[in-house]
């Protein structure tokens, strides 16, 4: 079983779902509202918990009623909380989703807290990085933070896995430096690239521009398609699973955690521990929400 531990966001995701995307200046019935919880980094959390990894994070909530209940959700769910800091002047991370009715979502999304925890914070949790086989982070929380933890993780020789979303214009050369592992969509590739994705052969390419970078495995996500992955020599495209989508949601959280419960450090299962991941979410992408539509280890067996 392995041991990660998530830098990042926790949110209070307040998802509205709607029969189609409202145009500007247009109002519009909605067919339903609810809140759940969600932020990548806590996604990606529940995402290994559920599929058995002890799973540590590192962050930050408000002293407010979403941080309240984010803590209580997250505290059920089994993962350990000594690394979430609570902030009194700040409001606990929220998104704001639109779902229409082909599965599509527009996201807003309020950092609060999760822009506001120290590299101070990240270093009274050394042992916790050090004892984690992975440590994941993504870009919905301080860079400085993730910076100081994929540090001490590159010391301790635990493997570092960053899901560039959402997407910089520019990602600090010291962070891609101390990165492992990096998982980009179509569109975060090209921003980190300057390679458009239209093909497999430009797959090849901007994996390879991101290997010069010194990233030992790439992994982009190519949505339906699946997912195309370059790690020592060996690479492919590991086809999605075809199911109809509702809820896009949390999806590549979804596969990023559950892929990292079974990765071994070495990369050597890459392309099982991917069909894992696919597998985990394609059964996300058929439920509404984020936190609430991540299965669990037994679903998947």
């Amino acid at each position: 079983m392995n041991t990660i531990t998530i830098i990042g966001s926790i949110n209070l995701d307040r998802t509205i779902r709607v029969k189609q995307m409202p145009k500007p200046g247009e109002t519009m019935h909605t067919k339903e509202i609810f809140s759940a919880g969600g932020g990548k980094g806590a996604n990606q959390a529940v995402a290994a918990k559920r599929s058995e990894a002890k799973t540590n994070f590192i962050g930050a909530i408000g002293n407010d009623e979403a941080g309240e209940m984010m803590h209580q959700l997250l505290t059920e769910e089994g993962i350990d909380l000594s690394g979430v800091q609570t902030l009194e002047k700040q409001a606990t991370g929220q998104a704001y989703i639109i779902v229409d009715d082909q599965g599509e979502n527009s996201i807003m999304i309020h950092a609060g807290a999760n822009n506001a925890f120290t590299p101070e914070q990240v270093q009274a949790n050394t042992d916790v990085i050090k004892t984690s086989d992975f440590v994941i982070a993504q870009f919905e929380s301080t860079l400085a933070s993730t910076v100081e933890a994929f540090k001490i993780a590159r010391e301790a020789g635990v493997k570092t896995i960053l899901n560039p979303a959402p997407a910089l214009e520019k990602v600090p050369t010291e962070l891609l430096a101390v990165t492992d592992m990096v998982v980009p969509n179509e569109t975060e590739t090209e921003i980190l690239t300057g390679i458009k994705v239209t093909d497999e052969a430009s797959l090849k390419a901007a994996a390879d521009s991101l290997h010069q970078l010194g990233i030992e495995a790439v992994i982009i996500t190519i949505g339906s398609k699946g997912a195309f992955y370059d790690v020592n020599g060996r690479n492919g495209i590991i086809p999605a699973f075809k199911v109809n989508a509702v809820d896009t949601t949390a999806a590549g959280d979804t596969f990023i955690g559950a892929m990292s419960s079974v990765l071994e450090k070495d990369f050597s299962n890459l392309e099982e521990a991917i069909k894992y991941g696919n597998k985990a979410s394609s059964i996300t992408v058929q439920r509404f929400g984020a936190q609430p539509s991540i299965p669990y280890k037994n679903e998947l067996d």
